[in-house]
This record gives structure tokens, C-alpha cells and sequence, in this order.
């Protein structure tokens, strides 16, 4: 990852509405959410929806497809953990016992793992 993709990564997400979308959508998994659904539960404008998820969308951070008349967005996971690995290891400096913390809060978040681990 370049330093320019990553800037426009963390520039899209430094605002609360397209967080609040970019968690709903990575929570939602990878079947997504349509637009209108996305609307109606952040109680916002169509338009300004629009601005955020095509902001999102240049950032590489989420992707679309069309399901009949809905558009359906989902957060692309493997574009988010580019971000999340250029910022460890970027910001390390290639000094890992600076990052080895960090690494473990990583590990202990991961999903799929039990909430005992």
C-alpha cells in the first residue's frame, strides 16, 4: 500500500457519518446492506448518504453491486486490513517490539476467535 492510498483510507473514515456506515457495512458482513436500509437506520438525506458511501468508494474502502432495483454495499475486508497492516508496520519503523502490543489487540479482536482467547 501506498502512503497516498492509506491517507485517503484514514481521510474517508475521519468523519463520524462514514465510520458510522463503514462499521455498519463491516459488521454486516459479506451479503451487505442497501442503500436505502443504510439511510433509514442513520436517519439521514439520500444525498448525503450519496457523498459518503462515494467517498468511502474512492478510498477503496467499501464496493457495490446492483441487486434489481437496491444497490448493495459491503466493505471491502481485504482493503481494510491493507490499511490496518501498512499502518503497523509503516509506523513501527521495522521496529516490531514497538508494535507487539498493538499486535496483541489485534489478535484478541479477530472475530472469529472466542471471547475466552
Amino acid at each position: 500500500m501506498e502512503i497516498k492510498n492509506a491517507v485517503a483510507g484514514l481521510s474517508a473514515l475521519a468523519h463520524e457519518g462514514r465510520l458510522t456506515v463503514f462499521r455498519m457495512l463491516v459488521q454486516a458482513g459479506p451479503t451487505g446492506i442497501a442503500a436505502g436500509e443504510i439511510a433509514r437506520q442513520m436517519e439521514v438525506p439520500p444525498n448525503t448518504l450519496s457523498a459518503n458511501l462515494t467517498i468511502l468508494s474512492h478510498a477503496g474502502l467499501i464496493d457495490s453491486r446492483r441487486e434489481g432495483r437496491s444497490v448493495i454495499y459491503t466493505a471491502k475486508y481485504e482493503n481494510m486490513s491493507d490499511l490496518l497492516e501498512y499502518l503497523m508496520k509503516d509506523c513501527c519503523g521495522g521496529s516490531p517490539e514497538i508494535c507487539a502490543s498493538l499486535a496483541d489487540v489485534v489478535l484478541r479482536s479477530r472475530c472469529d476467535m472466542p471471547a475466552s482467547a
